[in-house]
């Protein structure tokens, strides 16, 4: 249930992040160039200065192959005068969901230098001593190597408007004193992340923009003259496994980083060329009886055999939950596009999971499951009235 306070969203995101200054000795803001983070920046830099607290730390975790219009926004950001810079250009790994030879884009890699997509930036930080390669679990690692003893808080630009299971998660478990819109990184050095903005929808976030002329992302604009739904407007990283669909915009919008991206990365050009249709099919290819006979084929024609078990074994289990519901033919769907992007983390599975429909399956039969499991003579039986 949603309660409605007669504070607007401005005004309540400003507050909790006066509240966040006030509880924490050390503020990091986090950056990565989209709209909601674009906001966050703006909403703290507000508060800093009104504090007195500047300058405001922002993070950035630079995924190298990245939209020259994201950098462009990042650097805008951490070259403002108030604003102290932590920008991560170090070796890390991302998945590469265009290619079943190159799996990984090793990010910033010493030995592929000649093929970096750009240069570093001067005041970058460009050793990895943080204990991982992995892109979310740096943020916790960064903060924990960097402020050890001081007790930090992270604020991101994370919304429940965007999954049922974001907002549980975001409204019905504590992460600090009361506060539940968070997450913990390390509650044994006092780490938290917290998310300002998480009420807020997307329209609130355009408001704030355009109401106060802050500058953002322009492939906000060219995704929305290509009528991409506002759900697909990714800004980030253009090769793993939810962001293919960047490829198709990419190689019209900056041709430039596009070539640079095909011979820093194999598969790219493919994914690229075959376009949504190939990539993404909506209709059953006519050799094939059903969705789920064609999902079978590809993984045994295109999935590295070490991985084949895993992607049957997570189909099965899939079936078993969503195959005798309304959600089976979209289950099938997701099942195919995260074959053909070599999804073997299941990301864009888990992403459909976290929706409406399957979200209420699942907690439905886990709750039926769990009371037929009850010990009938253990079931307490309701009082009579003394009435």
């Amino acid at each position: 249930m949603r309660l409605y306070s007669k504070v607007d969203v401005m005004e309540a995101a400003k507050r909790r992040i006066r509240w966040c200054f006030n509880e924490f000795p050390n503020i990091i803001c986090g950056m990565s160039g989209g709209k909601d983070s674009t906001v966050v920046f703006h909403l703290c830099l507000e508060v800093a200065r009104e504090m007195g607290r500047l300058p405001l730390k922002v993070l950035f975790i630079d995924q190298e192959a990245e939209w020259q219009a994201t950098i462009d926004q990042v650097q805008r950001v951490m070259e403002h005068p108030d604003v102290e810079p932590m920008w991560f250009q170090m070796p890390i790994k991302l998945f590469n969901a265009t290619s079943t030879e190159e799996h990984w884009l090793k990010c910033w890699d010493p030995e592929a230098e000649d093929r970096w997509m750009r240069p570093r930036v001067p005041y970058a930080y460009t050793e990895n001593k943080y204990g991982t390669d992995r892109f979310n679990a740096l943020f916790g690692a960064i903060v924990a190597k960097e402020f050890p003893t001081t007790p930090t808080c992270y604020l991101a630009g994370v919304r429940t408007e965007e999954s049922p299971t974001r907002f549980i998660g975001l409204t019905s478990t504590r992460t600090y004193k009361w506060i539940t819109w968070g997450a913990q990184l390390n509650t044994k050095l006092s780490h938290y992340t917290l998310y300002p903005i998480y009420d807020w929808s997307y329209t609130d976030v355009w408001a704030a923009i355009h109401k106060n002329g802050w500058e953002y992302c322009s492939i906000y604009d060219a995704y929305y003259n290509y009528g991409v739904p506002t759900r697909n407007m990714r800004v980030s990283n253009v090769h793993h496994e939810t962001a293919v669909n960047s490829l198709f915009h990419l190689q019209e919008i900056e041709p430039e980083t596009y070539v640079k991206l095909t011979q820093r990365l194999k598969g790219v050009d493919m994914a690229g060329k075959m376009g949504k249709a190939d990539y993404f099919p909506k209709e059953l290819p006519f050799m094939f009886a059903s969705w789920a006979e064609y999902r079978d084929y590809l993984v045994d024609k295109l999935i590295d055999p070490e991985w084949q078990d895993k992607f049957k074994d997570k189909f099965a289990k899939d079936e078993e939950m969503y195959g005798d519901t309304p959600v089976a033919s979209a289950m099938y769907g997701v099942h195919v596009a995260s074959v053909l992007t070599n999804d073997w983390e299941f990301i864009k599975i888990k992403n459909w999971e976290a929706t409406g429909e399957p979200y209420g399956i699942r907690r439905k039969k886990r709750g039926l499951a769990a009371w037929s499991n009850l010990d009938p003579k253990k079931v307490k039986k309701p009082k009579k009235s003394q009435s």
